[in-house]
């Protein structure tokens, strides 16, 4: 029997429209924690062009003002957020990422006496803690963090070493990785591969290795740019295929020479992925790639770099090649591997699909979620 449902503010810096991994990843998660009594609203900040209010996929998205330079705008976040949080009554606040969600998130606990799960998005160099440290008052800030949260979630080992590293006791973490929708990020066979690669408007022939993220400097896709023709000389009929946006993309559009495509902003990867043969990440940092555990969802061999919770779920020669990063020979090598063993890439990519199914189900990361938040809630009533 379910139990009565739970409110849950859910506090992030950005949302749909704006397409990212968090932003996908909450944005999957919501109904199913609905089937789990889980009421959530999203509490995000309003950007230009967007509406204060809007229902996004049955879930109420409430965008907060974000006027003047960033110190205003984070404060005026914190604070319209307090306001929301007296108006709607949640029994759980959970801020996705360190910074300004998570101080707005503190603030109300102690407002409202409500508890706060913190989800750490992303470690490393580029990282939630590490942009913290960076900061004025940033020692302050993470003190009052590992005071004022009552829950971390964890996404990757990288992230548990660094929340280790600044004094975050080991009941006060909770591991819960992200997860994928095993019925839409499904395999597909070489017959249904060629009915995709034709509706999308992709080379029938040939294979494609396929690249889904942000085109933002720390991904890295200058590298992949720069050794494909040496990969050409190899398979001259491969293609690279490059989904997502950023502020690289243009720069990238103009070197990229011959058999690369361009497919900007994709709403629904899925398709793009079942029509591919190889995955390929080559960031510099990661939390825990959607992009990458959609592709071993679907049965892909990947390449990637062995940088924040890639090597949780690529184990090298078992189901894909880990690299080390900003080694543009190591790509090139591993690239034409598994573009010239067609046997490797079927092995690889069995093995992909069986440790997404076992591990890193969508459904599984729901149970989770809302285990964690009634624990909460049944904690603060004792």
């Amino acid at each position: 029997m379910v139990e009565n449902n739970l409110r849950v503010a859910m506090l992030i810096q950005a949302y749909l429209p704006h397409i990212g991994g968090a932003e996908r990843q909450l944005d999957a998660l919501l109904p199913l924690l609905k089937q789990r009594g889980v009421d959530a609203f999203v509490l995000t900040r309003r950007f230009s062009g967007l509406s204060s209010f809007e229902m996004i996929n049955n879930t109420p998205v409430y965008r907060l003002p974000i006027p003047g330079p960033k110190p205003l705008a984070a404060m005026s976040f914190t604070v319209a957020t307090q306001m929301k949080i007296a108006h709607l009554h949640p029994d759980v606040i959970h801020a996705h990422e360190l910074l300004s969600p998570a101080t707005a998130a503190i603030l109300a606990k102690k407002i409202f006496g409500r508890p706060v799960v913190a989800k750490v998005l992303r470690g490393g160099d580029l990282g939630d803690l590490a942009k913290l440290k960076n900061r004025r008052l940033g020692e302050k800030r993470i003190a009052s963090l590992k005071k004022g949260i009552d829950s971390f979630i964890v996404i990757s080992q990288e992230i548990d070493k660094e929340l280790t590293e600044v004094g975050i006791l080991p009941e006060k973490k909770v591991f819960i990785p992200n997860g994928v929708d095993l019925n839409r990020f499904s395999l597909s066979t070489s017959a249904q591969k060629k009915i995709l690669r034709k509706s999308l408007g992709l080379p029938l022939d040939g294979l494609i290795v396929i690249f889904s993220g942000r085109l933002d400097p720390e991904k890295r896709v200058n590298h992949l740019i720069d050794i494909w023709p040496s990969i050409l000389a190899r398979h001259s009929d491969a293609s690279l295929l490059i989904l997502g946006v950023g502020s690289e993309a243009e720069r990238l559009r103009e070197t990229a020479g011959k058999n690369i495509i361009f497919k900007g902003s994709v709403l629904d990867t899925a398709p793009y992925l079942q029509s591919a043969d190889v995955f390929v990440l080559p960031s510099a940092t990661e939390g825990l790639s959607n992009s990458l555990l959609e592709a071993l969802s679907v049965g892909l061999p990947c390449v990637a770099t062995a940088v924040g919770g890639t090597p949780d779920v690529v184990i090298h020669n078992e189901n894909g090649m880990l690299i080390s990063p900003d080694n543009p020979d190591a790509l090139r090598i591993s690239l034409i591997d598994l573009l010239s063993d067609s046997s490797k890439r079927e092995r690889l990519g069995k093995a992909s699909r069986e440790l997404i199914r076992s591990k890193y189900s969508l459904e599984n990361t729901a149970d989770r979620l809302s285990d964690l938040y009634r624990q909460l809630t049944k904690r603060g009533k004792k």
